[in-house]
Protein backbone atom coordinates (compact mmCIF):
# COMPACT_ATOMS: atom_id res chain seq x y z
CA UNK A 1 0.00 0.00 0.00
CA UNK A 2 2.87 2.37 0.77
CA UNK A 3 4.38 1.80 -2.67
CA UNK A 4 1.02 2.36 -4.33
CA UNK A 5 0.59 5.61 -2.39
CA UNK A 6 4.11 6.81 -3.19
CA UNK A 7 4.56 5.71 -6.78
CA UNK A 8 1.25 4.50 -8.15
CA UNK A 9 0.47 1.06 -9.51
CA UNK A 10 2.31 1.62 -12.76
CA UNK A 11 5.57 1.56 -10.77
CA UNK A 12 4.60 -1.52 -8.75
CA UNK A 13 6.56 -4.30 -10.38
CA UNK A 14 7.40 -7.54 -8.63
CA UNK A 15 11.10 -6.61 -8.85
CA UNK A 16 10.55 -3.14 -7.33
CA UNK A 17 8.34 -4.56 -4.59
CA UNK A 18 10.90 -7.26 -3.87
CA UNK A 19 13.63 -4.66 -3.49
CA UNK A 20 11.35 -2.63 -1.17
CA UNK A 21 10.62 -5.58 1.15
CA UNK A 22 14.05 -7.21 0.91
CA UNK A 23 13.23 -10.32 -1.09
CA UNK A 24 13.49 -11.40 -4.68
CA UNK A 25 10.68 -11.17 -7.17
CA UNK A 26 10.97 -14.96 -7.39
CA UNK A 27 10.13 -15.25 -3.70
CA UNK A 28 7.12 -12.98 -4.16
CA UNK A 29 5.94 -15.12 -7.07
CA UNK A 30 6.48 -18.25 -4.98
CA UNK A 31 4.23 -16.89 -2.21
CA UNK A 32 1.61 -15.16 -4.36
CA UNK A 33 1.80 -16.92 -7.72
CA UNK A 34 1.14 -13.76 -9.75
CA UNK A 35 0.92 -10.01 -9.54
CA UNK A 36 -2.86 -10.32 -9.82
CA UNK A 37 -2.98 -12.53 -6.71
CA UNK A 38 -0.67 -10.17 -4.84
CA UNK A 39 -2.94 -7.23 -5.69
CA UNK A 40 -6.11 -9.10 -4.73
CA UNK A 41 -4.60 -10.23 -1.42
CA UNK A 42 -3.50 -6.67 -0.71
CA UNK A 43 -7.01 -5.45 -1.46
CA UNK A 44 -8.47 -8.10 0.87
CA UNK A 45 -6.07 -6.98 3.61
CA UNK A 46 -7.03 -3.33 3.07
CA UNK A 47 -10.73 -4.22 3.02
CA UNK A 48 -10.29 -6.15 6.27
CA UNK A 49 -9.03 -2.99 7.92
CA UNK A 50 -11.86 -0.92 6.42
CA UNK A 51 -14.37 -3.60 7.44
CA UNK A 52 -13.24 -3.36 11.05
CA UNK A 53 -13.53 0.42 10.93
CA UNK A 54 -16.96 0.13 9.29
CA UNK A 55 -18.13 -2.27 12.01
CA UNK A 56 -17.02 0.18 14.70
CA UNK A 57 -18.82 3.12 13.12
CA UNK A 58 -22.00 1.13 12.50
CA UNK A 59 -22.02 -0.06 16.12
CA UNK A 60 -22.03 3.51 17.44
CA UNK A 61 -25.05 4.82 19.25
CA UNK A 62 -26.99 7.63 17.63
CA UNK A 63 -29.15 8.07 14.62
CA UNK A 64 -29.06 5.87 11.57
CA UNK A 65 -28.48 9.02 9.51
CA UNK A 66 -25.35 9.95 11.47
CA UNK A 67 -23.99 6.44 10.95
CA UNK A 68 -24.98 6.56 7.27
CA UNK A 69 -23.00 9.78 6.88
CA UNK A 70 -20.02 8.07 8.57
CA UNK A 71 -20.40 5.08 6.20
CA UNK A 72 -20.33 7.44 3.21
CA UNK A 73 -17.29 9.29 4.55
CA UNK A 74 -15.46 5.97 4.95
CA UNK A 75 -16.50 4.88 1.44
CA UNK A 76 -15.42 7.98 -0.50
CA UNK A 77 -11.69 8.25 -1.30
CA UNK A 78 -9.57 10.80 0.51
CA UNK A 79 -8.48 12.30 -2.80
CA UNK A 80 -6.69 11.78 -6.09
CA UNK A 81 -4.65 8.57 -6.09
CA UNK A 82 -6.08 7.35 -2.79
CA UNK A 83 -4.07 4.11 -2.38
CA UNK A 84 -7.02 1.91 -1.46
CA UNK A 85 -9.11 3.16 -4.37
CA UNK A 86 -6.16 2.98 -6.77
CA UNK A 87 -5.72 -0.65 -5.80
CA UNK A 88 -9.48 -1.32 -5.99
CA UNK A 89 -9.64 0.13 -9.51
CA UNK A 90 -6.69 -1.94 -10.67
CA UNK A 91 -8.02 -5.20 -9.22
CA UNK A 92 -11.45 -4.62 -10.75
CA UNK A 93 -9.92 -3.75 -14.11
CA UNK A 94 -7.94 -6.97 -14.03
CA UNK A 95 -11.01 -8.97 -13.01
CA UNK A 96 -12.29 -9.05 -16.57
CA UNK A 97 -9.92 -11.95 -17.20
CA UNK A 98 -9.74 -13.33 -13.65
CA UNK A 99 -10.65 -16.86 -12.65
CA UNK A 100 -14.03 -17.49 -11.04
CA UNK A 101 -12.44 -17.96 -7.59
CA UNK A 102 -10.82 -14.50 -7.74
CA UNK A 103 -14.08 -12.95 -8.93
CA UNK A 104 -15.89 -14.64 -6.02
CA UNK A 105 -13.40 -13.09 -3.60
CA UNK A 106 -14.02 -9.67 -5.12
CA UNK A 107 -17.77 -10.19 -4.85
CA UNK A 108 -17.31 -11.04 -1.16
CA UNK A 109 -15.62 -7.67 -0.64
CA UNK A 110 -18.49 -5.84 -2.31
CA UNK A 111 -21.05 -7.99 -0.52
CA UNK A 112 -19.78 -6.94 2.91
CA UNK A 113 -20.23 -3.25 2.10
CA UNK A 114 -23.66 -3.96 0.66
CA UNK A 115 -24.92 -6.04 3.60
CA UNK A 116 -23.82 -3.42 6.10
CA UNK A 117 -25.55 -0.67 4.15
CA UNK A 118 -28.76 -2.69 3.77
CA UNK A 119 -28.85 -3.34 7.53
CA UNK A 120 -28.29 0.33 8.29
CA UNK A 121 -31.00 1.45 5.87
CA UNK A 122 -33.47 -1.14 7.21
CA UNK A 123 -32.78 0.05 10.74
CA UNK A 124 -33.40 3.68 9.73
CA UNK A 125 -36.68 2.71 8.04
CA UNK A 126 -37.83 0.62 11.01
CA UNK A 127 -37.08 3.47 13.44
CA UNK A 128 -38.99 5.93 11.26
CA UNK A 129 -35.87 7.98 10.51
CA UNK A 130 -36.01 7.23 6.78
CA UNK A 131 -38.86 7.01 4.30
CA UNK A 132 -39.96 3.47 3.59
CA UNK A 133 -37.57 2.14 0.94
CA UNK A 134 -36.59 -1.31 -0.22
CA UNK A 135 -33.25 -1.34 1.60
CA UNK A 136 -31.57 -3.78 -0.79
CA UNK A 137 -32.56 -1.87 -3.94
CA UNK A 138 -31.78 1.50 -2.38
CA UNK A 139 -28.36 0.24 -1.24
CA UNK A 140 -27.55 -0.96 -4.77
CA UNK A 141 -28.43 2.45 -6.19
CA UNK A 142 -26.60 4.37 -3.49
CA UNK A 143 -23.47 2.27 -3.91
CA UNK A 144 -23.58 2.83 -7.67
CA UNK A 145 -23.71 6.57 -7.01
CA UNK A 146 -20.88 6.32 -4.50
CA UNK A 147 -18.76 4.19 -6.84
CA UNK A 148 -19.22 6.54 -9.78
CA UNK A 149 -18.44 9.68 -7.82
CA UNK A 150 -15.60 7.99 -5.94
CA UNK A 151 -13.93 6.96 -9.18
CA UNK A 152 -13.99 10.62 -10.24
CA UNK A 153 -12.21 11.58 -7.01
CA UNK A 154 -9.71 8.71 -7.17
CA UNK A 155 -8.63 9.46 -10.74
CA UNK A 156 -8.49 13.19 -10.08
CA UNK A 157 -11.20 14.25 -12.51
CA UNK A 158 -11.15 18.03 -12.55
CA UNK A 159 -14.11 19.63 -10.87
CA UNK A 160 -14.77 16.69 -8.56
CA UNK A 161 -13.21 16.46 -5.13
CA UNK A 162 -14.05 14.65 -1.92
CA UNK A 163 -15.96 17.54 -0.34
CA UNK A 164 -18.09 18.04 -3.45
CA UNK A 165 -18.91 14.34 -3.55
CA UNK A 166 -19.87 14.30 0.12
CA UNK A 167 -22.14 17.31 -0.49
CA UNK A 168 -23.78 15.61 -3.50
CA UNK A 169 -24.40 12.44 -1.54
CA UNK A 170 -25.79 14.29 1.50
CA UNK A 171 -28.17 16.17 -0.77
CA UNK A 172 -29.23 12.92 -2.45
CA UNK A 173 -29.85 11.27 0.93
CA UNK A 174 -31.81 14.29 2.17
CA UNK A 175 -34.04 14.23 -0.91
CA UNK A 176 -34.59 10.48 -1.14
CA UNK A 177 -34.57 9.27 2.46
CA UNK A 178 -35.77 12.29 4.39
CA UNK A 179 -37.90 14.15 1.85
CA UNK A 180 -35.91 17.39 2.17
CA UNK A 181 -34.95 19.16 -0.99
Amino acid sequence: MAMIAERGLEQLTMAALGREVGMSSGHLLYYFGSKDELLLRTLEWSEGRLGAERARLLARTGTARARLDAYVELYVPDGHRDPHWTLWLEVWNRSQNAAAEARDRQAAIEGAWHRDLVALLAEGVSRGEFHAVDADRYAARLRALLDGLSIHVAIGLRGTDRLQVLDHVREFLDETLLGHG
